[in-house]
């Protein structure tokens, strides 16, 4: 299985064909906008009876619905497919993709190729080539199942990270982007930007690729990077987005692995792989608000953290984000804000690679103890401070993942607590767009 040793292999993709109008086919991914389905509702109108990868997924927005329409959606996504390979809407091409996607002034680059299940495990504990960067909710991955165990195809959403700040796996494909044949150029559907995508299925550019990321993948080469004893297990590709779509897969792939063999399209899953220090590549905090807040709050951290924790009081928000952003040091800090002011939470003796991984367990207690204070997830710092000056609240402001702390992390922590970061802002995740057979 030489796949194992860097992860990847080549896709038999299936691309719509050139009469397919793309704006229509290509969607954003199922977890976006889960609580404005009049998002997806225009996404309906938009697309109509046309061909669209809308019709082979079910987005989130809709498992809310009772089980009767859901069972319905599921076979619908099912019929869509198998209708569109036999009404020709596809064409195969061999090869990767490269694809740059352009938004809010920014170009990100990245690569779609198949991943070796194989080298993947989601749980917390998995020393393998390829895992998880977060807490795998293992109550989501069902409804998943329920499609994709009876789908002849698949399309992904999913965004996976590797670690590469000399860019040696991309050097030679972006050197000679122009010579590559084009598979789609065209704008996305609601103002999410632009898209161009490139085949590679050139021999000599594809070595350079296998080449980096073995080299990448070197156990000795690994442990020198983040400074680790010897023998520990390399880690190539930490899962960004699209997490549970791709456990998913994996649960799959077991299940069918002792009927099927190990040469089977379900062994592998169609991801985009991007470079963790693409200059596009951004993480946003998810910050915290609890509702209903214990007065006591602040007692009772000092009685959870003890001696390593100091609190100190500053001016405004300015003041507070300035502090925890700048914090650069091997102790740790977060923004407090209740309606009794602003505060800096000091924390001298850490559990966790990052603030949010230190502070979580304190929070997850504090809602298991009392079930009457409801903890909420923010994006932006205005938003998180008009919500935590409100009676009864607080709010915690997170200070940004560094990117030299995202694989050390993973590495040491197994993966980050759940609603660490985000990749960019909804409009930015990946759209669905290329397919591959999985029967």
């Amino acid at each position: 299985m030489a796949e194992l040793k860097f992860g990847i292999s080549l896709p038999e993709l299936l691309l719509p064909t050139k009469h397919i109008d793309l704006n229509k086919w290509a969607v954003i991914a199922c977890d976006q906008f889960t609580s404005q389905p009049e998002y997806w509702q225009a996404v309906e109108d938009l697309v109509g009876n046309s061909p669209s990868t809308l019709r082979m997924i079910l987005p989130e927005v809709y498992l809310s619905k009772n089980e009767e329409e859901e069972t319905q959606r599921i076979h619908n996504t099912i019929q869509s497919m198998q209708n569109y390979l036999r009404e020709g809407v596809f064409e195969s091409r061999t090869g990767m993709v490269f694809v740059e996607r352009t938004i809010n002034g920014h170009t990100r680059q990245g690569l779609v190729v198949c991943l070796d299940l194989e080298a993947y495990d989601f749980r917390i504990t998995a020393q393998t080539l390829v895992r998880a960067s977060e807490g795998t909710i293992i109550e989501r991955i069902p409804p998943r199942v329920r499609i994709r165990k009876d789908a002849p195809i698949e399309t992904s959403h999913i965004l996976v990270l590797y670690d590469d700040p000399e860019d040696t796996v991309l050097s030679e494909v972006k050197q000679e982007k122009t010579t590559l044949p084009v598979c789609y150029d065209f704008d996305l559907m609601m103002g999410s930007g632009s898209i161009i995508g490139r085949l590679v299925n050139e021999p000599r550019l594809i070595l350079s690729i296998y080449t980096a990321l073995a080299n990448l993948a070197d156990g000795d080469n690994f442990c020198h990077k983040y400074d680790l004893p010897e023998g520990i297990k390399p880690l190539l590709f930490a899962v960004g987005d699209g997490n549970h779509s791709l456990a998913t897969a994996k649960t799959i792939w077991e299940q069918l692995k002792p009927f099927v063999g190990m040469d089977h399209p379900a062994r592998y899953a169609l991801v985009e792989i991007i470079n963790l220090h693409d200059p596009a590549m951004e993480f946003e905090p998810i910050h915290r608000v609890l509702y209903n807040a214990p007065d006591n709050l602040i007692a009772l951290m000092k009685d959870h953290f003890g001696d390593d924790f100091q609190l100190i009081t500053v001016k405004d928000l300015t003041d507070l984000t300035s502090h925890v952003n700048q914090t650069k040091n091997s102790e740790q800090f977060c923004g407090l804000i209740t309606s009794k002011g602003y505060f800096i939470a000091r924390f001298t003796s850490t559990t966790s690679n990052l603030t949010v991984g230190t502070l979580q367990p304190f929070l997850d207690k504090l809602c298991k103890d009392d079930p009457g204070v409801k903890i909420d997830y923010i994006h932006g710092k205005d938003v998180l401070e008009k919500i935590a000056l409100g009676k009864g609240n607080a709010g915690f402001f997170l200070p940004a993942i560094e990117k030299n702390q995202f694989f050390n992390t993973v590495i040491r922590d197994g993966a980050f607590p759940r609603k660490t970061f985000s990749m960019g802002e909804a409009n930015e995740k990946r759209f669905y767009l290329e397919c591959r057979k999985i029967k």
